[in-house]
């Protein structure tokens, strides 16, 4: 598996070797060697798969108080995915990293604790699949507006308007929102 660094140190790209014939393929989508090799202590917990349709966006979410570590990738479409920096002691505090993840690319993201994530889909629809080292605590739950000029996030998006939750649409901007010390 290739490892791609990001802008963002603590933001990983992995790129699994694809072993494919007429039959279908093989690849491996974990490897815990690669993660304690960079210092990175990931002991997932957790899995979640969503199911979204073209223009939903998903995000910024993360966890203060119970955060989370996510290893992301796709099994079917395509989407825009985005961390972004929540803790005010990095060097890289407020800045974002965006990387388009796909069936057909099978690149996965590692989203840090401490980094808010969220994406965009592209394709018709899309089914999201990751990891967590830790539990989803609603009550902990914090979503971060997604087109804060703050964030300089440049989301490709399909149309004027992505389709959001409800929560999302009453997130806080960067200014407004807790961090992670």
């Amino acid at each position: 598996m290739k490892i791609i660094e990001s802008a963002i140190p603590d933001v990983l790209i992995f790129e699994p070797a694809v072993h494919g014939d007429e039959r279908g393929y093989f690849m491996e989508t974990f490897r815990e060697s690669l993660f304690s090799g960079r210092g990175i202590d990931a002991r997932f917990i957790q899995e979640n798969q969503s199911k979204s349709v073209q223009g939903t966006l998903r995000g910024l979410h993360y966890q203060l108080q119970y955060p989370q570590g996510k290893l992301v990738r796709i099994v079917s479409g395509e989407v825009f995915d985005v961390a972004v920096d929540m803790r005010k002691s990095s060097k890289t505090f407020a800045q974002s990293v965006g990387v388009i993840l796909s069936a057909e690319n099978k690149k996965q993201l590692w989203v840090p604790p401490g980094f808010a994530h969220g994406f965009y889909v592209l394709s018709e629809s899309a089914e999201l699949f990751y990891k967590c080292t830790g539990y989803y605590h609603p009550e902990d739950d914090h979503s971060l507006q997604w087109n804060d000029p703050a964030l300089q996030i440049e989301w490709p998006l399909l149309a004027a308007e992505p389709l959001l939750s409800e929560k999302d649409r009453n997130a806080k901007t960067f200014a407004e929102a807790p961090v992670y010390p």
